[in-house]
């Protein structure tokens, strides 16, 4: 027999002999060679006997997995789906019995499953409520009728109820009638689908081609073609032809309703070049799809924000890479106006332009998608993007990472910011990519542009060559483009006893910020992180070393782009703290020449120079008017299809994808009017997590006149032991909470209990950084192991190039507001 304990080898086995003919005891072939080397450690040096209680001590630790696995099995046909092999290992522990039936292990199990329950919730609703959540989040799975009974049960054994049956069958016949819910909303969202589908049908059918326009409008063809060049003769929709050609048609409803504008337009004459009329105003008659887009101002975008087009506005265009100072020359411009707007990325930035203003000793409010702070007599608020009021003239605006203008998921909010913004003065700050879309935007609304640019206060180069995981230093920062890269490296990091922070996307801001400071005030040596550094954090990092050279997109899984790497590697270097910034690639990852022809590239060309714009809920009401429906559905079908035409000159339609999926899931509630499904739709969930089926759950709730409790924390074990898969499970539970916080400031009626959520928001908040700190100290003691066992993995760089991303078949989550 092979063992560590060679010199013990022989004594053990004697000892093991001994002893099972003293007790009695079975002991299987298999079972020999482990229990062997437990003996071998139990043995005092020279001792070749063990006494009985030590044998059956040492049969109960080769036994206790598995006892696990049939505690595992024994709960899986009881229908307990809910029971983890955690709390099977748990009760296994305390089994001191060496050859316990299954009762004496269910028995074990027993306390065990009390205790988990107990601290799902404060209540036995709540802990139901919280064990289904996990049970879904963990495996999709929802519990059939039986299993629900049997845990309604568990649940009311642990919370000592008078009444446990009562309980299990309240909460049955729930259970019934949602489902009974979640099947008429489903059928009736298909029904209302197939009639919105047969309606645009239907419409496509009655248009007429371009050589019935002449005797509708009783006409020349001359004089057709020329009003329809001057936007005057909408056509309802455009066919690609082979050959690049386009067949027109026309809905001869709008056609015979502009008829008797004709006299005047011969009149008019002409119009010259660029001095195309805007949409005739129909009254309160029934008009098309392009009529709609022109009054709508979706084909003339800047027009729709009326309040900045009647100011005499003034653009100034601050550019610069990363520390050159952008944020600084424009607030105080902002800060020694008498009012103002601060409109940020994201919400962690937003509060740091009111902290900047405050102590620049200007009251400022804010205002993000979940949240509010008014001070009382303030002429100034920071917001994000998304929250730009478009109604209140102010002297001067900021608006943030103007680069963003390009980004597919939230580009156009920073569109209608900047043609919106009701300010005398815009400052718009960006990297130097965002100079010919800006540019544009402001051709678009008849803005003067003049420009600041701005250089880097500290050089910023590129390392000549790559670096090693064991040659991170004190204020390195590691990038990665996925969470579980990001906890992989950590983990690797943290078994060589380095202290370290870790900022990712699915991280709160209040943690981001946290454990931002946790590396800038030393408590951390190496800050671990994704993309998400890449805005709204105040770092002092020395170099920043990427354990990536491609990421996952959302589509597909490339190279890195020059901005990309300027925009994240450009966080080295922070002026006052280092000399200089230093970028380099992780060994193995791929090469140094790659870095430096990143920073040395000219800015990328931007593909399509036409700004990205999507309805808002004026626009969505005004083609719910002309089409003469309620459903959403059908509004957002007629704006994909024919509104905004695919060969506008100046404009294109965003994505809004997660809002069509949305507002399809919403067609079967009742009782929600068109204007609150939009907002609905606006929602920011991620798909990911089931976030739309949540969504639709929430708002049946609403739309039935009941209140939508705000989630819960579930079961939070002590930060010192909690694992990887509790701490993304906290990450989920915090962005449901950011959610129903959004949908809580616009329906506060429904929505609750909102300081229940924000104290449970902060509780979670508290907890996640408890445990990336807590863990972090506690790798530096010695012995001590990295996060968890799964987490040993090899460095994302012996992966090849990849990088990793996110598992097949998934979509990227929606970014935050």
């Amino acid at each position: 027999m092979t063992s560590e304990f060679p010199d013990r080898a022989a004594p053990a086995l004697l000892a093991l002999d001994a002893a099972i003919a003293a007790t009695g005891l079975h002991v299987e072939t298999r079972e020999r060679p482990k229990l062997e080397r437990v003996i071998a450690r139990m043995l005092p040096p020279g001792a070749e006997r063990i006494d009985d209680t030590g044998f059956r001590a040492a049969l109960c630790t080769v036994r206790r997995k598995p006892w696990g696995s049939r505690l595992m099995d024994l709960t899986r046909r009881a229908g307990q789906v809910w029971v983890t092999r955690a709390d099977t290992e748990a009760a296994a522990i305390t089994v001191d019995d060496p050859e316990p039936d299954d009762a004496r292990l269910l028995a074990a199990l027993t306390p065990v499953l009390r205790e988990k329950l107990r601290a799902q919730g404060d209540s036995a609703r709540a802990a139901m409520d919280n064990v289904r959540a996990d049970l879904f989040d963990g495996t999709g799975r929802t519990l059939a009728p039986t299993e629900i009974r049997t845990l309604a049960l568990a649940v009311a054994d642990a919370f000592a109820l008078p009444d446990p049956a009562a309980f299990a069958t309240e909460l049955e016949h729930e259970d019934t009638s949602r489902k009974d819910r979640d099947a008429r909303i489903e059928e009736t969202a298909r029904t209302r689908r197939r009639e919105e589908v047969l309606r645009l049908r239907e419409w496509e059918k009655s248009l007429v081609p371009f050589t019935d326009v002449p005797g509708l409008l009783r006409c020349s063809q001359r004089e057709a073609l020329r009003w329809i060049a001057e936007n005057r003769l909408p056509v309802a929709r455009r066919v690609p032809q082979a050959g690049g050609q386009e067949r027109w048609e026309f809905d001869p409803g709008e056609l015979m309703a502009l008829r008797q504008n004709l006299p005047q337009w011969r009149r008019e004459g002409p119009q010259g070049p660029g001095r195309a009329p805007l949409a005739p105003d129909l009254g309160n008659q029934r008009i098309g799809n392009a009529v709609i887009a022109q009054v709508a101002a979706l084909d003339r975008y800047a027009a729709h924000f009326r309040t900045a087009r009647a100011l005499n506005r003034r653009i100034t265009l601050v550019t610069g890479p990363t520390n050159s100072g952008k944020s600084h020359t424009a607030l105080d411009a902002l800060a020694r106006a008498e009012s103002g707007l601060a409109l940020a990325p994201l919400r962690l930035l937003a509060h740091e332009f009111r902290e900047s203003l405050t102590a620049r000793g200007v009251p400022t409010s804010l205002a993000t998608g979940e949240e509010r702070i008014d001070v009382p007599g303030s002429r100034h608020l920071a917001a994000t993007v998304e929250m730009c009021p478009l109604n209140n003239p102010v002297d001067v605006a900021i608006i943030d990472e103007a680069q963003m203008l390009t980004d597919p998921d939230r580009g156009a909010a920073w569109t209608a910011a900047i043609m919106g913004a009701p300010a005398r003065h815009l400052f718009i700050l960006g990297a130097p990519d965002c100079i010919p879309m800006v540019k544009r935007i402001a051709e678009l609304c008849g803005d003067p542009v003049d420009e600041i640019r701005l250089e880097r206060k500290s050089p910023l180069v590129a390392a000549e060559r790559s670096v090693s995981l064991h040659e991170l230093q004190k204020h390195d920062a590691l990038i990665a483009f996925s969470r579980r890269e990001v906890l992989d490296l950590r983990a690797l990091l943290l078994a060589q006893g380095k202290r370290v922070a870790v900022v990712y996307g699915a991280l709160s801001p209040e943690v981001r910020r946290a454990e931002a400071q946790r590396f800038n005030n030393g408590d951390a040596d190496i800050l671990i992180a994704t993309d998400a550094i890449g805005m709204g954090l105040n770092l002092t990092i020395r170099r920043v070393v990427f354990a990536a050279l491609r990421k996952y997109d959302g589509n597909q899984t490339r190279d890195l782009n020059p901005q990309e790497v300027k925009q994240i590697g450009g966080r080295a270097g922070r002026y006052g703290k280092h000399e200089q910034g230093v970028v380099a690639v992780l060994e193995g990852v791929g090469s140094p020449s790659f870095i430096h022809a990143m920073l040395a590239a000219p800015p990328q060309p931007i593909e399509d120079m036409r700004p990205q714009v999507q309805p808002d809920a004026d626009i969505v009401q005004a083609v719910a008017a002309e089409i003469g429906s309620d459903s959403l559905f059908g509004v957002l079908v007629r704006i994909r299809r024919a509104v905004l035409r695919r060969d506008d000159p100046n404009y294109r339609l965003a994505n809004m994808e997660q809002a069509f999926a949305i507002a399809t899931a919403l067609e079967g509630v009742a009782d929600l009017t068109l204007a609150q499904r939009w907002v609905y739709a606006m929602c920011p969930v991620d798909d990911r997590d089931n976030g739309i089926q949540r969504l639709v759950h929430w708002a049946a709730d609403h739309a039935a006149g009941n209140a939508v409790p705000p989630p819960g924390t579930g079961s939070l074990p002590p930060a010192e032991r909690a694992e990887r898969t509790e701490l993304e499970r906290a990450e989920k539970r915090h962005k449901r909470l950011v959610a129903w916080r959004w949908l809580a400031l616009r329906f506060p009626e429904a929505y609750v209990n909102r300081e229940d959520a924000e104290a449970t928001t902060a509780r979670l908040n508290d907890w996640i950084e408890d445990v990336l700190r807590q863990q972090s100290t506690r790798a530096r003691a010695p012995g001590a192991s990295p996060f968890s066992p799964d987490s040993r993995a090899n460095p994302p760089g012996r992966r090849g190039r990849d990088g990793g991303g996110p598992p097949k078949g998934r979509r990227p989550h929606r970014k935050g507001r």
